[in-house]
């Protein structure tokens, strides 16, 4: 299980670091437009979440803080987790990273909301639309950049 888990991690940091170390990189544009990229972590939920789907769907048939806590405290349900954690957490961050591109937003401001969503994926996207909201207040009040 911890082989599983260590790999769901080290699958989605190269990609992280494509979109937040070399943005401009015309390889990291093509590599990120592929929505292949997300696969991984995918593939890793549905080995772990597919034999125990009679367990899951007792949990979304009585979800509850102790039924959900029950599930993510086994071994299988923490690297379930984790999982769907990095598919989620990385296709956001891939949208994240093309939005901005169409918005022509410095790729220096979306550094760090990149960097916060890998490991706190909604943060993460709550301070781009944070940065997302500036840009578009400073393109209104400068429409010549």
């Amino acid at each position: 299980m911890t082989l599983l888990f260590n790999t769901m991690t080290l699958v989605v940091l190269p990609f992280w670091f494509l979109m937040i170390v070399l943005p401009r990189w015309k390889w990291t544009q093509k590599i990120i437009a592929s929505p292949w990229i997300i696969l991984p972590p995918v593939l890793g939920y549905s080995l772990l979440s597919v034999p125990h789907m009679p367990e899951l769907v007792a949990v979304f048939m009585n979800p509850t803080p102790d039924t959900v806590a029950s599930a993510l405290s086994k071994p299988w349900g923490g690297t379930m987790f984790w999982a769907y954690a990095a598919a989620f957490d990385l296709f956001v961050g891939r949208w994240m990273y093309f939005d901005a591109q169409e918005r022509e937003i410095h790729p220096v401001w979306v550094g760090f909301p990149l960097f916060i969503a890998i490991f706190l994926g909604p943060l993460g996207f709550l301070l781009y639309t944070i940065v997302r909201g500036i840009h578009h207040l400073s393109q209104k009040k400068n429409p010549s950049s």
